[in-house]
């Protein structure tokens, strides 16, 4: 059985180019720590490339973790949440839910990038209204089929890493976007 959480293909395609806006919105806070490392900016290309469909699934779905791995032994913390968003990025293509991912990651990297707690939290919650308007009505149409965090347990919007803390909420505040069911 297929979890609800990867969306079809013509889904994941449209969600991709999403995830690839939110990702490279924060890419420079990685550049700016690791300037030789090609990986996050690669991730976010490839998810263009799958958007658009000049890359295919399959071979995605096998380079997904390559840009992840750019945040491993990087210090700082904005970087590191830069390398994962662009990570997720790409790994839309094995499952749509990638993108929620991908989003909750760069406003994590927005808030870690600001001078203090005040104006962190400040960002990150401009980050996912930014996020949010650039949602086209196809993107929003794709991420209403997606279950709300920690009801599918068969993907990324289970009990992992997404489902605590600030990336959680990051998800939480988007999906209730696209839902109608903001408060």
């Amino acid at each position: 059985m297929v979890s609800p959480q990867t969306l079809d293909e013509h889904d994941r395609r449209i969600v991709a180019a999403w995830a690839a806006d939110c990702a490279e919105r924060v890419l420079s806070l990685f550049e700016r720590v690791v300037p030789d490392d090609p990986r996050p900016r690669d991730a976010i290309a490839r998810a263009r490339g799958f958007a658009v469909g000049t890359l295919d699934a399959a071979g995605e779905i096998r380079r997904r973790f390559v840009a992840g791995r750019a945040a491993s032994g990087v210090a700082d913390a904005a970087a590191v949440a830069a390398a994962r968003a662009a990570a997720q990025a790409a790994g839309v293509a094995h499952m749509g839910a990638h993108a929620l991912g991908a989003a909750a990651y760069a406003a994590r990297a927005a808030g870690l990038a600001a001078p203090d707690d005040v104006d962190a939290a400040a960002a990150s919650v401009e980050e996912v209204r930014w996020q949010i308007s650039a949602l086209s009505a196809e993107a929003r149409n794709a991420l209403r089929r997606l279950p709300l965090l920690g009801e599918d347990s068969a993907g990324p919007l289970g009990s992992g890493l997404l489902a605590r803390g600030d990336l959680a909420e990051h998800i939480r505040r988007i999906q209730a976007a696209v839902t109608g069911s903001e408060t």
